[in-house]
This record gives structure tokens, sequence and C-alpha cells, in this order.
């Protein structure tokens, strides 16, 4: 299993923006934009593996991983 699969990537459509915006809570701030679901995803799943790399190289430690902790149910208050 890739260490980017330990966190999670969620992108939803913003209607500030109009656009699709891509972030990984817990693991990097921002994230990305554009008009294409799929792209931003493609994109930000990029974005999480260089993330990874900077922080290897920088020699720190990763934040806790954010999958599989049920995170959608806890921001719906569900279950």
């Amino acid at each position: 299993m890739k260490e980017s699969a330990r966190y999670v990537k969620i992108v939803e459509w913003s209607d500030e923006d109009q656009c699709y915006v891509g972030s990984s809570p817990g693991l990097l701030m921002g994230g990305c934009h554009g008009d294409d679901e799929r792209a931003v995803f493609a994109q930000l799943c990029q974005i999480v593996e260089e993330t990874i790399t900077l922080y290897h190289q920088d020699g720190k430690q990763l934040p806790p991983p954010t999958s599989g902790r049920d995170i959608v149910n806890k921001v719906l208050g569900v279950g």
C-alpha cells in the first residue's frame, strides 16, 4: 500500500468558487481546483504524493493517517 493511501482525499463542488476543490485534511493546507472533477482528483493525488516526499526529504514525521477513521460520518454527525 502506498503511503498516500493513508490520507483522505476530498473533491467537492464549491458554489462560491464555481469549480471543484480538492483537499487532504490533516496532511496539507490548501489543495487544488478546476472544472473537471476527475482531473482535480488526479491532481490532488499527485499533490499528496509530493507532500509526502517533501516530509521525507525534510526529515519530518508525517501527520497521523486520516483514512479508515470514518471521517465522513463524523463530519455528518452520523453513527
